[in-house]
């Protein structure tokens, strides 16, 4: 009997020592641009901590809000700057925590064909209403979202606005915007490289010049309140670390802009 009791145990013990202690559950809330690199850091993340993170992905202004209005949250990961200025000034996030953790370049996809080995700089001298040939310029939202943003400065910056302002569909995040392209809905788009690397029914047309908008920066914070919760903590931390960096270079996502 003593012996079966033993082995009892032991098999007990194993199977304790087996399940991860504490696992908890964090909540991340993503630029809608971030998916494909963020899942696969969340699945690297998860499978060697026992913990798990449930990531909403949408565009930044629309998560920032839900932020705001007391969303349970504990990481939020911005396409733009100001977005994450709002929630600090609001006290929403732990304004310590704040960094910037993520670049990117604006590309013109169109729908199908394939990218060339070295892709045109865009410049005014583009016939970009030509090229659509009747067809739309899917965006993000122009006036809120970032990726949109972006894409309507740099257009009105290359003098091309005025001729395509009528044929631009706009969509709620990148990705939708990314989706009308692919799915032949819209000619042609405005989106991250990062985007056109993820999806193989778009092709690259050309690369918009860093100085006709504002600096792409994704800033990342802890929600406030959730530096107290390991798990949350714990993955901020995996953000910043080297397997995390390497996953996001290999989706297409450069360092930071320098600050000026």
């Amino acid at each position: 009997m003593t012996r079966i009791l033993r082995l009892a145990a032991a098999t007990l013990t194993a199977a304790l020592i087996a399940v991860p202690a504490h696992a908890e559950e964090i909540t991340v809330f993503a630029a809608a641009s971030l998916k494909t690199a963020l899942d696969r850091v969340v699945v690297d993340w998860e499978s060697r901590t026992g913990d798990t993170a449930t990531v909403s992905y949408a565009g930044s202004p629309q998560l920032a809000r839900q932020i705001e209005e007391g969303a349970p949250a504990d990481i939020f990961i911005s396409a733009a700057p100001e977005w994450m200025d709002t929630l600090e000034k609001a006290g929403r996030i732990d304004a310590g925590s704040r960094v910037d953790l993520l670049g990117n370049t604006l590309v013109l996809v169109r729908s199908g064909g394939e990218t060339p080995r070295e892709v045109p700089q865009i410049d005014g001298k583009l016939d970009l209403k030509g090229q659509l040939a009747g067809g739309k310029l899917a965006m993000a939202l122009v006036d809120s979202v970032p990726a949109g943003v972006y894409g309507k400065q740099a257009l009105t910056a290359l003098g091309l606005w005025d001729g395509v302002q009528a044929d631009v569909a706009q969509a709620d995040n990148v990705r939708a915007a990314l989706a009308l392209v692919a799915s032949g809905e819209a000619a042609m788009g405005i989106v991250y490289a990062t985007d056109a690397h993820a999806e193989s029914g778009v092709s690259v047309a050309g690369v918009f010049p860093a100085g006709s908008h504002d600096p792409i920066t994704y800033p990342a914070a802890l929600v406030t309140g959730a530096a107290a919760r390991p798990a949350a903590a714990g993955f901020f931390a995996e953000l910043k670390g080297d397997a995390a960096q390497k996953i996001f270079a290999a989706e297409g996502f450069s360092q930071p802009p320098a600050a000026n």
